[in-house]
């Protein structure tokens, strides 16, 4: 059969306004596009269906009862695109996020939690990795896109900043400290301090900031991972320097954050993805959650 669905589009808006002119401005067309879409849908179902005069346009016995079912079909039509749409962007699929731990442990759950009852079907999965690991990850493809800090340029990479967010010190209530309005650097040589190795991005940042010094921490417990230095720290083993969102809410039971200052040292956070590289959209869905979800 000799027609296409803008002709079906085109007859029905016709039948719908009882005018060619309407029905063009309305299509954005000319009328003799109109016109031909028409000569076309018509000598493919080998019948007229409209009646033309100079003034309105009628339809023909066969065009009134072709009416509800071109209706239909383009209804139909139209819910299925929906669906197909739908299938690919909130239905199935997976999303791959690549987010350092500090991120993950206490920002992430309330934004998949949210993703969740949003797209149900959607799978997450999430690589808590090393700023250093989770780069490499996006930049293999083996992520979306990442959750990192900014740590250097790479040409292949693009950052997106979220949060310029400052080192703390994690102490438990009970620590002679807790109830302090801020703390110096300096005044951290009569502690034990608890830290995380050298090859972390956060404490290469820390080191780095810290260089001008004439004291310099001098980390008494190392570890490997933030989460691993506030269980240390809770158990009334030292303290220690933590990104602000490291820290857990403010009503925690035994852990307090106290800012830390002269100098007061801040680590950027934000989105990374590999440059060039376009999101799925469950991806996207995600990441305008997260964006949401962050504003707040």
């Amino acid at each position: 059969m000799n027609y296409e669905l803008n002709d079906i589009r085109s007859f029905v808006k016709i039948a719908e306004l009882g005018s060619f002119h309407e029905a063009a401005d309305a299509l954005h067309l000319s009328q003799p596009a109109l016109s031909r879409r028409m000569k076309k849908l018509e000598e493919g179902l080998g019948t007229a269906l409209l009646d033309r005069t100079t003034r309105r346009v009628s339809l023909t016995s066969v065009g009134r009862d072709f009416l509800p079912k071109a209706r239909r079909l383009l209804d139909d039509f139209d819910d299925s695109i929906l669906n197909i749409r739908e299938l690919a962007e909130r239905q199935s699929g997976r999303v791959t996020l690549a987010c350092i731990p500090t991120a993950a442990f206490y920002f992430l759950p309330s934004v998949i939690r949210l993703y969740n009852e949003r797209y149900p079907q959607i799978r997450i999965r999430l690589l808590d990795l090393s700023a250093n690991e989770g780069l490499e990850a996006v930049l293999r493809g083996e992520a979306d896109f990442g959750i990192n800090m900014m740590s250097g340029q790479h040409p292949d990479i693009e950052f997106v900043p979220l949060v310029n967010e400052p080192f703390v010190l994690a102490c438990r209530r009970d620590h002679e400290l807790a109830g302090r309005s801020s703390v110096t650097w300096s005044e951290l040589s009569n502690y034990r301090l608890i830290g995380v190795g050298r090859l972390s991005g956060n404490r290469m940042l820390l080191d780095h900031a810290l260089s001008g010094l004439s004291w310099r921490p001098q980390w008494f417990y190392e570890v490997q991972h933030l989460s691993t230095s506030l269980g240390l720290v809770e158990a009334g083993l030292g303290v220690s320097a933590m990104p602000s969102l490291a820290m857990p809410a403010v009503d925690h039971p035994t852990l307090v954050s106290v800012p830390l200052i002269e100098p007061v040292v801040n680590r950027s956070l934000g989105l990374v993805y590999r440059r060039g590289a376009s999101l799925s959209p469950a991806a996207e869905k995600f990441v305008s959650i997260l964006l949401e979800q962050w504003e707040q």
